[in-house]
This record gives C-alpha cells, structure tokens and sequence, in this order.
C-alpha cells in the first residue's frame, strides 16, 4: 500500500487559468500507478487533494495561491433562512443512495445539464466514456445520491466517502427546475448525511475569492480554508 512518504508527484506544463482571467495555472497530480486507499485519500484530502475521476490532483501555481480547499465542519452548521426554504421547497424529493450509475437515464441527465449550463466548460461536448472516466467509482469510496420528482430523475450527487467526511465530486440535475436550487439542497443533505454518520466534515473542493462561481460555498457556515497548510475557520 502507498503512503505519503513514497508517493510520485507529476506537474503539468503551466496553462491559461479555467478560474482567474489573464492567470497560468500548474497542476500536480499523483502518480496513477500509486495503490490508494480510503485512508490514504482522506490524509490527502487532507492535504487539499481533490478526485476528478482516476486522478487525485491539487493546483500548484508558481504565482498565485488563490485556490483553497474548503469544507464545512458540519456538527457545527446550522442552516441559515434561505437554506431552510430551500430544504423545505424540495420536501417532496424521493432521495435515495444508489450502487450505479451506468444507465441511460443517467446520462442523459448529465449530458442535458452540460448541454444547458456548461457548453463553456471542459466537459463539453458531453460523451458516454467521458461520463464513466469521470464519475466512476474509485477505491471502494464513491456514493450516488439520486433525486427523484415521482419517478422523473431530478438530480444526482456523486460524492466520496473518506474516514473523516464526504467530498463532494459533482452534482447535476434537471435544467428545467432551476427555480429549486437543486445544488444547494445536494450540500445540505450530504451535510446532513455526514451528521448522520458521525463523520466530521463535507469537503466542497476549491474557493477562490475573485471568483464569483465560487461565492455560494461561502454561504455554508462555519467553512474552514486550508491556508498554508492549516485549516483555518471562517465564521
């Protein structure tokens, strides 16, 4: 099993910023070939490491530390009014935690959601393998999370299981029932389900204060920041 003492790390060559106009951004990955498991990726979680399908990587910019990795120390949060409006605008949601993914109706939720909302983004054109490769399951840890409007697929979560928390990966839903802030009540109920589990922490990725795609991870308090290698809270 690899740790993080005999860990390889890789580098990409520098390249235009996806966040920050006018900014080169450097990424580090770890070594595909490294033997990972739910401890390891926890410690590297930890670390402010992030999954985008087989890949565990981290921004490692020569100029700019503006990405921090956050999450939200959930015994802690306690729902503000917006929120739980939101919580009870989908009441009548079916959620349920699922094994698979690889269907059609799943993917073609996902490939309308990247259609309508992200054909700006590096996801699009959606394709099938591009889906697999991205949302599959690695090292035993992946949860699905499906919402459900009756028997019409509203929205699915994806998210990780480490030993101290969820992180959460990639949520998409319906285009069409935007008005129900679908994103926001998929943080909510992994918060809830990480209270449920006794973990911790619900890790959000990255916040980047210039950058207003970001400002509503800020809007789960109390949020803790990886700064210089510590986690640092912001009330």
């Amino acid at each position: 099993m690899s740790d993080l003492s005999t860990l390889k790390l890789f580098a990409t060559a520098p390249h235009p910023c996806s966040y920050l106009d006018g900014e080169e951004a450097t990424t580090v990955f770890i070594d595909p070939a490294a033997d990972v498991d739910s401890a390891l990726y926890t410690e590297l979680s930890q670390l402010g490491f992030r999954r985008s399908g087989s890949h565990l990587y981290r921004p490692h910019c020569a100029q700019c530390q503006a990405c921090l990795s956050c999450r939200i120390p959930v015994r802690l949060f306690r729902p503000n009014r917006n929120q739980r409006r939101c919580l009870k605008r989908n009441s009548d949601l079916n959620v349920s935690w699922i094994d698979n993914i690889d269907t059609d109706e799943h993917y073609q939720l996902y490939e309308q959601y990247i259609n309508t909302r992200h054909r700006d983004g590096d996801m699009y054109p959606p394709t099938r393998e591009q889906y697999k490769a991205f949302l599959s399951s690695e090292w035993g840890s992946t949860q699905y999370i499906e919402y459900r409007l009756g028997d019409k697929l509203a929205g699915l979560a994806v998210c990780d299981r480490l030993l101290d928390g969820l992180s959460a990966v990639y949520t998409f839903f319906d285009p069409e029932l935007e008005k129900r802030s679908l994103g926001a009540f998929v943080i909510l109920q992994q918060i809830a389900k990480a209270q449920e589990l006794s973990l911790p922490y619900v890790y959000l990725g990255y916040w980047i204060k210039e950058c207003p795609k970001m400002n509503y991870k800020t809007q789960y308090r109390p949020l803790e920041l990886l700064v210089n290698k510590r986690w640092v809270r912001l009330n």
